[in-house]
């Protein structure tokens, strides 16, 4: 789950790292009051949005007045920002952060993330901070330090303070910078997140280290224990069908394809997105539905699968073992007769049961065709589509 910036900076504050003052709004009118109260010569209004890029994009204005605040602000709020990191579509800016200008001298990169190859989480550093972070690591890798945290005793001091001089710190500031280094840390594990990042971490004339702008993600699997985190989600930053498909309880991710997938573990889910794309065609979407899925979980997948306008076949991949493939099949068939399936679909059964349910979807009298192996299955659902085009 992602926080917007104005959520990170909030965590951060209370750990004890400094941020700019700041107001939200959500009207410009509310923009032109915060700037106003944070009795500032500057300020900086910054569009609220789940991606990054805003700065190239238009979503981020100085402001000198109470009025040009407004005026930025009412540039934003209502539209959709495009960037880099957004659908082609864009972003809805439903929110605005007025935050006071700094007078800058340097702009450093500081990020913790998970290495999923070396299964731990590693410091990223860089002396080149700001809007072109992702270019920097691209042409000048040289310019980046990764640091790799060692789960059982944690980011050590001397570790944050290798960083540090590493990235160029003036000696005299570096405790500074390793203190930052460390809170950070502490959040990281404390919130159980998968990235917290700090981009630009500047430094100001009076010789402090400010985090001028955030970004977090915490793991989803944790957030039963963050009741805090968990009342931030954003479901307007979310898409529909996935906001959907996450009150249900179904893990669902649309993709562009036009074969929809469902299917029940995440490690067979990625297989029959490969398969797919092996015989020529690409997914419409991830979908679990998890190991124990019921009549009413593989209706909700199939409808929410089914919104997609994109979908022109779908592939049904079950492995019957929890609940046996009997059962799935009566749900899969009662599922389609109420929602009115009119595109083709596959399915794969495999399990307890399995000749007892390939029996009853082809008794369904529906557009079923029962395939007998994976490889069948991929085959049957792309070449559906290819004969359709």
């Amino acid at each position: 789950m992602r926080l917007h910036e104005y959520q990170a900076k909030e965590i951060m504050a209370a750990t004890g790292i400094p941020v700019p003052s700041s107001r939200t709004a959500s009207t410009p009118d509310e923009a032109k009051d915060a700037f106003t109260m944070l009795n500032t010569e500057l300020a900086v209004v910054k569009a609220q949005i789940h991606a990054g890029g805003r700065g190239k994009a238009g979503g981020i204005k100085a402001a000198h007045s109470p009025d040009e605040a407004k005026e930025a602000a009412a540039s934003m709020l209502g539209k959709r920002l495009v960037t880099s990191q957004t659908p082609p579509e864009g972003v809805l800016v439903r929110k605005v952060l007025v935050e006071a200008g700094l007078a800058v001298e340097k702009e450093y990169y500081l990020g913790i993330a998970i290495d999923r190859e070396k299964k731990r989480p590693v410091v990223i550093a860089s002396s080149s901070g700001g809007i072109n972070i992702e270019q920097v690591a691209k042409e000048t890798p040289e310019l980046v330090v990764r640091e790799h945290i060692e789960p059982v005793f944690g980011l050590q001091p001397f570790q944050a303070r290798k960083i540090a001089h590493m990235v160029g710190v003036r000696r005299e500031l570096v405790n500074r910078f390793v203190d930052i280094m460390l809170k950070l840390h502490i959040l990281f594990l404390v919130n159980d997140m998968e990235v917290a990042e700090i981009n630009p971490l500047v430094l100001v004339e009076s010789d402090a280290f400010v985090a001028l702008d955030a970004k977090m993600v915490v793991d989803d699997n944790a957030l039963f224990r963050h009741d805090n985190l968990r009342r931030t989600y954003d479901p307007m930053e979310q898409d529909p069908l996935e906001y959907e498909a996450r009150k249900a309880g179904v893990n669902y991710i649309k993709l562009d394809g036009k074969v929809g997938c469902m299917v029940n573990g995440a490690g067979l889910a990625m297989a029959t997105m490969d398969l797919i794309k092996t015989y020529g065609g690409e997914p419409a979407n991830f979908l679990d539905v998890g190991g124990g899925a019921g009549a009413d979980k593989i209706k909700t997948a199939l409808e929410v699968l089914l919104k997609d306008p994109k979908v022109e076949a779908v592939l049904v991949n079950i492995f019957g073992g929890i609940l046996r493939c009997d059962v799935l099949a009566k749900g899969i068939v009662s599922a389609a007769n109420e929602l009115g399936v009119k595109v083709p679909m596959v399915v794969r059964l495999e399990g307890t049961n399995r000749e007892e349910g390939a029996r009853i979807l082809n008794d369904a009298g529906l557009n079923f065709t029962v395939a007998h192996s994976m490889r069948e299955a991929g085959e049957l659902a792309v070449g559906m589509i290819k004969s359709n085009a």
